[in-house]
């Protein structure tokens, strides 16, 4: 195992397009790090330059204490699981495993008690023998994975690699790569622009835009404490409410309806309340902020609400609610919004940037 470490690092294509812009990080040993951000954001090219499949424009690419800039993907002593399994289908599962210790020429009886162990972790022992024609989604996975594991890598990369599985294979498989980083904590790189993953399998996660960083952090700094309006709109499903609003002499006002005073400086705000956390009450008045319910969804074990709440100068604000199961409310019916002083953000209109305290308001 190795620490990673980005320095500055730079990828710029022809016609000028930067896919990643001064990108700094450091990947302790042993942990599990998620770049995570939406299509196009760079965090697949940081993946590929850390690989070798790539090389950056400028900046440095460490793993332990090695330069690997110059260094082909064979000799950074590395492996990489993708989207796709990339298995070969002529070849029975233990063929596929040993393929990569087979071609480093390791002795035949270590081959084969690497194999069988990694086998046994991922529980894909009792499969050595059928070729990946023969097995499930989540085996062929399972097996792409030992491959990997099974050269006892300096790090583990991940490139998507849940995205071609159904709902349910993908939240077995995130159980399998949760319990295998905890026996075997090499450090691992997982890419996705699932939140759900990224939520459940990292140690700290890192949320790009752009090809920059926006914020690193544990799942828990991320969510609850976001850096700035992207972070909190990207990380959560449904994501974080945010709607324009106005400090005058000390009170929050939206739209035109005057709220409750602030501690927050007077000027254009954004506020922000994730869905879990706002309470919807049948009336409308005082202290509740005034929505229209557009429509409902039930999701079973909860109904989520979405309604509009007009901000001023004709502008509107869709808003999602989190509301209990069996709440059931027509089209066109106005109720009121409660947003727990506790769980209210306050970002910059300007910039998007959280501002440093939380304000605390109640609406």
């Amino acid at each position: 195992m190795a620490e990673v470490e980005f320095r500055d690092v730079t990828r710029r294509y022809a016609g000028g397009v930067v896919a990643l812009k001064e990108f700094n990080l450091t990947v302790a040993d042993g942990e599990f790090l998620i770049l995570v951000g939406p299509s196009g954001c760079g965090k697949s090219t940081a993946l590929r330059l850390l690989a070798g499949l790539d090389k950056p424009t400028s900046g440095q690419i460490r793993i332990g204490d090695q330069v690997v800039n110059a260094l082909a993907p064979g000799e950074r002593d590395i492996a990489m699981v993708f989207q796709n399994y990339a298995l070969y289908p002529h070849m029975t599962v233990y063929r596929n495993l040993a393929y990569g210790l087979r071609q480093r020429k390791t002795a035949r009886g270590e081959i084969d008690r690497r194999v069988r162990e990694t086998a046994a972790l991922l529980e894909i022992d009792k499969l050595l023998d059928r070729k990946p024609g023969q097995l499930s989604g989540g085996q062929r996975q399972r097996v792409a994975m030992g491959r990997a594991l099974v050269r006892q890598p300096r790090a583990f990369l991940l490139d998507e690699p849940l995205s071609n599985l159904d709902a349910k294979l993908r939240n077995q498989v995130r159980g399998d790569l949760k319990r295998l980083h905890r026996e075997l904590p090499v450090t691992s790189i997982y890419v996705t622009h699932d939140q759900v993953e990224a939520m459940t399998l990292g140690d700290r996660l890192c949320v790009m835009a752009g090809g920059e960083i926006q914020q690193i952090g544990t799942p828990d700094e991320i969510y609850n404490h976001p850096a700035n309006t992207f972070v909190a709109a990207f990380m959560g499903s449904p994501p974080m409410n945010l709607f324009a609003a106005q400090v005058q002499s000390g009170v929050l006002h939206v739209g035109d309806k005057a709220v409750i005073e602030v501690t927050t400086p007077d000027g254009p705000v954004t506020v922000g309340a994730r869905p879990e956390h706002l309470r919807l009450h049948d009336n409308h008045g005082e202290g509740l902020l005034h929505a229209t319910v557009d429509f409902i969804e039930p999701l079973g074990s909860h109904v989520l609400v979405t309604a509009v709440v007009r901000t001023g100068d004709g502008d509107d604000a869709r808003v999602i609610v989190h509301a209990p199961a069996g709440t059931d409310l027509p089209a066109g019916t106005v109720v009121g919004l409660e947003m727990p002083s506790e769980r209210t953000y306050f970002f910059d209109a300007d910039t998007g940037s959280a501002r440093r305290s939380r304000e605390r308001i109640t609406l």
